[in-house]
């Protein structure tokens, strides 16, 4: 029996030992978060400090592994990033888990690993009020604006080629930068995130001039990006956010942050229902 305890203690003791994360986190009592300013409503700052839904889940999570870890002090660290870097700074260890709205891709599993699903949206287009845009084929010869290295870019180059449209994609660094190019008639319409495109063009300045296109041309899964081959950290951080699933905690984060919309929509709450996985 001895032996066997013994052979169990071992088997604990390497498995941590191979949980960088957690050990880093243990031993300097500090956890480091990334976010992307300006995607409202799911990481930006206001009063000096990050907020938004993505930023709450990870404030969750924090307060989750703070118990999980019997930690009686866990500080947060916050890093601002750009949609450019953020995969990179997770991949070097600059931050332990990203906090925006990073697209889950196999692509990006070659470079970090992702935790549970924590939003879906598709990308749609914003426009000029004034001009008579409606549909997708309406912008053949038109410039589309587009945040560089993002899902949506790959993904409507290849909607823009399947239907044959000579449609130029151009790139910009944020979602600011898509809104003042539109504003200055340099494109006819910027392509992104529909959630976060209705965020942007309400809260602007000229909120008036703008108009979204109905249709839905992807389909982007969001998750916490984190380091790849952590098991033990990604594990705490799903079991945090599935315990918010179960628990019908997300619906008040959810309300919190697009109350305004309406109801989650059916594919949201099912994704919420079938991650809220038991222990």
């Amino acid at each position: 029996m001895k032996i066997f305890l013994l052979a169990l203690s071992l088997a604990a003791g390497t498995c941590f030992a191979q949980t960088p994360t957690i050990d880093k986190i243990k031993k300097s009592g500090t956890i480091t978060l990334g976010y992307v300013d300006g995607v409202i409503p799911f990481s930006f700052v206001r009063d000096v400090k990050p907020e938004g839904y993505s930023v709450e889940l990870c404030e969750r999570i924090v307060g989750d592994l703070r118990q999980q870890l019997k930690l009686p002090k866990l500080e947060t660290r916050w890093v601002k990033l750009t949609s450019q870097d953020r995969i990179e700074a997770v991949r070097k260890g600059q931050v332990d888990l990203e906090c925006s709205t990073t697209t889950r891709t196999i692509s990006r599993q070659q470079q970090v690993d992702f935790s549970l699903l924590t939003y879906v949206d598709g990308a749609s287009i914003l426009v000029r009020n004034g001009d008579p845009l409606t549909r997708l084929s309406d912008f053949g010869g038109k410039k589309l604006a587009v945040i560089s290295g993002t899902t949506t870019e790959k993904a409507m180059a290849k909607v823009l080629e399947k239907n044959r449209l000579d449609t130029q994609l151009v790139q910009v660094a944020s979602r600011a930068d898509g809104l003042s190019q539109l504003d200055k008639n340099t494109v006819d319409g910027f392509v992104s995130d529909r959630v976060a495109l209705f965020a942007a063009g309400l809260t602007s300045a000229n909120a008036a001039n703008y108009r979204l296109i109905n249709d839905l041309y992807t389909v982007e899964t969001y998750a916490l990006p984190m380091r790849r081959g952590d098991a033990e950290f990604r594990l705490a951080v799903d079991r945090a956010l599935a315990g918010l699933y179960r628990d019908g905690g997300i619906g008040d984060i959810y309300n919190k942050w697009f109350g305004q919309l309406g109801p989650a929509p059916a594919i949201l709450q099912a994704l919420y229902m079938l991650q809220g996985f038991q222990e």
